[in-house]
Protein backbone atom coordinates (compact mmCIF):
# COMPACT_ATOMS: atom_id res chain seq x y z
CA UNK A 1 0.00 0.00 0.00
CA UNK A 2 3.05 2.34 0.56
CA UNK A 3 4.50 1.78 -2.37
CA UNK A 4 1.54 2.22 -4.66
CA UNK A 5 0.88 6.17 -2.78
CA UNK A 6 4.87 6.41 -3.29
CA UNK A 7 4.31 5.94 -7.04
CA UNK A 8 0.87 7.88 -7.29
CA UNK A 9 2.97 10.88 -5.59
CA UNK A 10 5.83 10.16 -7.78
CA UNK A 11 3.59 10.72 -10.88
CA UNK A 12 1.92 13.24 -9.48
CA UNK A 13 5.28 15.30 -9.03
CA UNK A 14 6.41 14.56 -12.36
CA UNK A 15 3.22 15.45 -13.68
CA UNK A 16 3.59 19.14 -12.02
CA UNK A 17 7.43 19.46 -13.36
CA UNK A 18 5.75 18.70 -17.03
CA UNK A 19 3.40 21.20 -16.59
CA UNK A 20 5.79 23.39 -15.50
CA UNK A 21 8.04 22.86 -18.54
CA UNK A 22 5.23 23.53 -20.77
CA UNK A 23 4.10 26.47 -19.51
CA UNK A 24 6.98 28.11 -19.05
CA UNK A 25 8.05 26.86 -23.26
CA UNK A 26 4.39 28.29 -23.89
CA UNK A 27 5.90 32.04 -22.55
CA UNK A 28 8.61 32.12 -24.09
CA UNK A 29 6.77 31.32 -27.51
CA UNK A 30 4.43 34.03 -26.71
CA UNK A 31 7.22 36.35 -25.93
CA UNK A 32 8.94 35.50 -29.36
CA UNK A 33 5.31 36.15 -31.17
CA UNK A 34 4.93 39.49 -29.55
CA UNK A 35 9.05 40.32 -30.45
CA UNK A 36 8.28 39.16 -33.70
CA UNK A 37 5.13 41.24 -34.16
CA UNK A 38 6.99 44.39 -32.93
CA UNK A 39 10.05 43.95 -35.37
CA UNK A 40 8.21 44.09 -38.42
CA UNK A 41 5.84 47.01 -37.36
CA UNK A 42 9.26 48.60 -37.11
CA UNK A 43 10.32 47.39 -40.51
CA UNK A 44 7.08 48.61 -42.01
CA UNK A 45 7.78 52.08 -40.64
CA UNK A 46 11.35 52.26 -42.05
CA UNK A 47 10.18 50.92 -45.48
CA UNK A 48 7.54 53.47 -45.48
CA UNK A 49 9.98 56.43 -44.13
CA UNK A 50 13.16 55.76 -45.87
CA UNK A 51 12.29 56.96 -49.46
CA UNK A 52 10.86 60.35 -47.64
CA UNK A 53 12.48 63.31 -48.15
CA UNK A 54 14.55 63.85 -44.40
CA UNK A 55 12.82 67.30 -43.62
CA UNK A 56 9.45 65.66 -43.73
CA UNK A 57 7.57 66.30 -40.97
CA UNK A 58 6.45 62.71 -39.08
CA UNK A 59 5.04 61.94 -35.90
CA UNK A 60 6.62 59.58 -33.03
CA UNK A 61 4.71 58.03 -30.08
CA UNK A 62 7.15 58.34 -26.92
CA UNK A 63 6.03 56.50 -24.16
CA UNK A 64 2.58 57.70 -24.63
CA UNK A 65 3.17 60.80 -25.78
CA UNK A 66 2.55 61.67 -29.18
CA UNK A 67 5.84 63.73 -30.26
CA UNK A 68 6.67 66.11 -34.04
CA UNK A 69 9.92 65.08 -35.22
CA UNK A 70 11.65 65.06 -38.75
CA UNK A 71 12.28 61.90 -40.63
CA UNK A 72 16.36 62.00 -40.31
CA UNK A 73 15.61 61.95 -37.15
CA UNK A 74 13.68 59.05 -36.35
CA UNK A 75 14.82 56.58 -38.95
CA UNK A 76 18.29 56.12 -36.86
CA UNK A 77 15.91 55.56 -33.50
CA UNK A 78 13.94 52.97 -35.27
CA UNK A 79 16.98 51.12 -36.91
CA UNK A 80 18.38 50.86 -33.62
CA UNK A 81 14.65 49.61 -31.87
CA UNK A 82 14.71 47.22 -34.68
CA UNK A 83 17.81 46.06 -34.56
CA UNK A 84 17.57 45.65 -30.56
CA UNK A 85 14.23 43.55 -31.05
CA UNK A 86 16.25 41.54 -33.32
CA UNK A 87 18.96 40.37 -30.34
CA UNK A 88 16.20 40.01 -28.12
CA UNK A 89 14.41 38.05 -30.41
CA UNK A 90 17.76 35.57 -31.10
CA UNK A 91 18.25 35.02 -27.61
CA UNK A 92 14.54 34.35 -26.94
CA UNK A 93 14.46 31.25 -29.40
CA UNK A 94 17.99 30.48 -27.70
CA UNK A 95 16.17 29.98 -24.56
CA UNK A 96 13.45 28.36 -25.76
CA UNK A 97 15.59 25.92 -27.73
CA UNK A 98 17.49 25.35 -24.74
CA UNK A 99 14.68 24.87 -22.38
CA UNK A 100 13.16 22.40 -24.99
CA UNK A 101 16.25 20.29 -24.59
CA UNK A 102 15.93 20.50 -20.83
CA UNK A 103 13.03 18.82 -20.94
CA UNK A 104 13.60 16.44 -22.98
CA UNK A 105 16.21 15.58 -21.11
CA UNK A 106 14.28 15.25 -18.35
CA UNK A 107 11.77 13.42 -20.13
CA UNK A 108 14.53 10.93 -20.93
CA UNK A 109 16.03 10.94 -17.83
CA UNK A 110 12.78 10.15 -15.95
CA UNK A 111 11.39 7.81 -19.07
CA UNK A 112 8.55 10.37 -19.35
CA UNK A 113 5.83 9.34 -22.66
CA UNK A 114 3.55 12.37 -22.95
CA UNK A 115 0.01 10.87 -23.78
CA UNK A 116 -2.32 12.73 -26.46
CA UNK A 117 -6.25 13.07 -25.32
Amino acid sequence: MASQTAAAKRQQDLQVQYTTYKNTLQQIAQKIGDVEQEAEEHKLVLETLEPLPGDRKCFRMINGVLVERTVKDVIPALRTNAEGLKKVLDDLVKQYKAKQDELDRWKKKNNVQVVQS
